[in-house]
């Protein structure tokens, strides 16, 4: 018997913990071990490999991610509440899980790692706070070296959310999330998990996606002006290009006429290799630090 199997069941520890879940931090945890390890085996293989679990909660996960084989993990959270619960977990795994207590929005993954002594690239994993979600997806698909520090990302999303990311040109979903993922990753919807396995249930259906950073983008594009284009154009979706680019401040005639696109489409109809010929034709028309990141 490992140290792990000698630990209490999750919904014991919550209770001596006090553990109830705060809205104000998109808490939802997962009990149920089984779904848990099925989680985690679609973050692997694992054996031998570090992983960076963001969110972990009362360890649910965690628990999973050590028993599935995972060499080590290193866990940042940022609710106090749960470290007594996630020191028990180190505990039982002596040398096998760390625990930061931390904000992962404004978190260097970077050195946190290296100050663990990991080694990447890691597999990241995360239940990710619903609030939060999409603004950390973001920070890990817009880092400025690349490949990243993560081999991939196994993370729970709404579903709504999960099909923005995989949704294709001309589709209600698609947007500047589905760009932003697809010009650097390969993103796929692994399986979808019910409300009634989280405590407390939220009011939508869970997706576990699966994103795997490809080693150059689909198609080159200055980051920063292609993160500037699609939150211009997407921004009034509804609205034709030649009236959403205009929050660019750039002229628009010659970014049209260098690239070929209609200025009446609109933004939901172009392609990621449209919107990275309209990024390039941008940094060419504006000095390049007037898209430097605010």
């Amino acid at each position: 018997m490992s140290g792990l199997d000698t630990l209490p069941p999750l919904r014991d520890v919550i209770a001596a913990h006090g553990l109830s879940a705060r809205k104000s931090l998109g808490q939802n945890f997962l009990l149920d071990l089984n779904l848990t390890r099925r989680i985690a085996r679609a973050a692997g293989p694992l054996a031998g490999r570090d992983v960076l679990e963001i969110g972990p909660g009362p360890g649910g996960l965690t628990r999973a991610l050590l028993l599935e084989g995972a060499g080590r993990v290193l866990a940042i959270e940022r609710d106090h509440r749960c470290l007594p619960a996630l020191g028990a977990i180190a505990a039982s795994v002596p040398g096998r899980l760390l625990v930061r207590e931390a904000d992962a929005l404004s978190l260097d993954e970077e050195a946190a790692l290296a100050e663990a002594g990991f080694r990447t690239p890691v597999l990241l994993v995360g239940n990710l706070p619903y609030n939060i979600g999409t603004a950390l997806l973001v920070k890990w698909l817009t880092l400025d070296r690349w490949p990243p520090f993560f081999a991939s990302l196994t993370l729970m999303f709404q579903r709504e959310v999960a099909a923005r990311l995989i949704a294709a040109p001309g589709t209600s979903a698609y947007g500047r999330l589905s760009i932003l993922t697809q010009w650097r990753a390969d993103a796929h919807l692994l399986f979808d998990i019910h409300p009634s396995a989280f405590t407390p249930p939220p009011a939508v259906v869970s997706s576990l996606v699966s994103i795997r950073p490809l080693a150059t983008p689909r198609a080159e594009a200055p980051l920063a002006a292609l993160e500037r284009v699609t939150q211009a154009a997407f921004a009034q979706r509804r609205k034709m290009l030649r009236q959403s680019l205009k929050a660019l401040g750039v002229p628009l005639e010659p970014l049209f006429a260098g690239t070929g696109i209609d200025p009446t489409a609109r933004a939901e109809t172009l392609t990621i290799a449209q919107f990275a010929a309209l990024a390039r034709a941008v940094d060419t028309i504006a000095p390049a630090a007037r898209f430097a990141r605010e």
